[in-house]
């Protein structure tokens, strides 16, 4: 069954002390773009999980909020040993240090170059991989599950306006052969009144002619037929199982099915036809609206 492009998923974990989450949200979209929202520390992983999105998501606007909060004791920034011992010593080298009333403040010695190391970025992505590509398959197929149940809705109602337009269209063929005794009734009475002036009869090879060229003319049973085999297919289509994106294939549809009740409208300009005619574009443009938001 068809799926929706419109969906939304969330998930967290806790790992080692630091709480990750991810939140993702889809649009419509011709085509699967991505945008990635990532701590700056993390913006090194946006490839990868574009990638991991790109493999569950096919169609739509997909935007990705990650957020780390780290209450672990990595969190902390060390402390280089080292250089602050180098500082001490050549503090404590300065002349009148050595009275009793001296003091160092090492709060201060802290902000010197060199003495606090933050964090390496690759540290922290290699911690944060691993949780980050788990929560985004697990938010994606949240995702999935949304796009699905709202799919069976778009399922349900593309269905009802093809059962209208299949409706319009058997009432339209049944219609058809009357237009055409409706005209030779019509120009029988036309012919027979302007003959009759001067005294003459309609010829039957005449009138007969004349029919059936308008017949030829307003014949739409080839527009009918590819009509009815254009809501076959999109009925077939929506049926089957999603195993490629399917809502580029339905929205062409839609507009050879424009195309074929246009030309009906246009070959046969008979008042009943044209108010079926008109309901069946109208269920078609809703049809187009709601293929815009099948993957």
């Amino acid at each position: 069954m068809i799926r929706s492009m419109t969906g939304f998923g969330a998930a967290s974990a806790d790992v080692d002390g630091a709480h990750y989450v991810v939140e993702i949200r889809s649009l419509n979209n011709k085509y699967f773009k991505a945008l990635m929202r990532l701590p700056e520390e993390l913006q090194g992983l946006e490839p990868e999980i574009e990638s991991a999105l790109s493999r569950k998501l096919t169609r739509g606007s997909v935007v990705l909020t990650a957020k780390v909060t780290d209450r672990s004791a990595n969190a902390a920034s060390q402390i280089n040993v080292n250089a602050l011992q180098r500082y001490l010593d050549q503090v404590l080298q300065v002349p009148g240090l050595e009275h009793v009333s001296a003091r160092v403040e090492l709060g201060s010695l802290l902000h010197l170059p060199g003495v606090v190391m933050p964090e390496t970025g690759e540290e922290l992505l290699e911690r944060a991989r691993p949780v980050l590509l788990d929560l985004v398959d697990q938010v994606a197929d949240k995702v999935l599950a949304m796009r699905s149940r709202e799919g069976e809705s778009l399922h349900s109602e593309l269905h009802s306006h093809c059962r209208q337009i299949a409706e319009r269209l058997e009432e339209i063929a049944t219609r058809v052969p009357e237009v055409v005794e409706l005209y030779q009734q019509r120009l029988r009475q036309r012919m027979e009144s302007l003959l009759a002036e001067a005294d003459k009869s309609v010829r039957d090879e005449d009138l007969l002619r004349e029919v059936a060229v308008f017949a030829e003319k307003s014949d739409i049973a080839e527009e009918v037929s590819r009509l009815q085999g254009h809501l076959s297919q999109f009925a077939e289509i929506i049926d089957s199982e999603p195993d490629e994106p399917a809502g580029r294939t339905l929205d062409f549809l839609s507009q050879e099915m424009l195309r074929e009740a246009n030309t009906i409208a246009s070959k046969c300009l008979d008042v009943e036809i044209s108010r079926r005619i008109v309901e069946i574009k109208g269920a078609i443009d809703r049809i187009k609206e709601q293929a815009q938001n099948v993957e």
